[in-house]
């Protein structure tokens, strides 16, 4: 059983940055990926980024590649989306999620643990 909790949404201009955190508890498994997804009101959980928990394997939408930055620090268990030139279309519950496994996925049911979710808004 894994415990995510996401945090640092907020709402920020357009053009701006904001910097998402999501701290993993209770992990039992040996090897794993941290992913960040999101979903604005109306549309389907979109894939944004996943990383697996040694670093240097990384794996991007392809809408987010140029402005959006994942990464981890291995020591806390800890996941971070650094997000910069944000725009109105960003605007989202962003979710973290975890799944057991050495193979970058980029689907929502590929994993099985989720955070609650952190709101980001991006005024014009």
């Amino acid at each position: 059983q894994v415990q995510l909790a996401e945090s640092g949404g907020g709402l920020v201009q357009a053009g701006g940055s904001l910097r998402l955190s999501c701290a993993a508890s209770r992990r039992t498994f040996s090897t794993y990926s941290m992913a960040w997804f999101r979903q604005a009101p109306g549309k389907e959980r979109e894939f944004i980024a996943c990383i697996w928990y040694k670093g240097g394997r990384t794996l991007y939408a392809d809408s987010v590649k140029t402005r959006f930055t994942i990464s981890r620090s291995l020591a806390d268990d800890t996941a971070f989306l650094q997000m910069n030139r944000l725009i109105p279309d960003d605007t989202a519950v962003y979710y973290c999620a975890v799944r057991e496994g050495y193979m970058l996925k980029n689907g929502p049911d590929d994993y099985p643990w989720w955070g609650q979710g952190t709101q980001v808004t991006v005024s014009s």
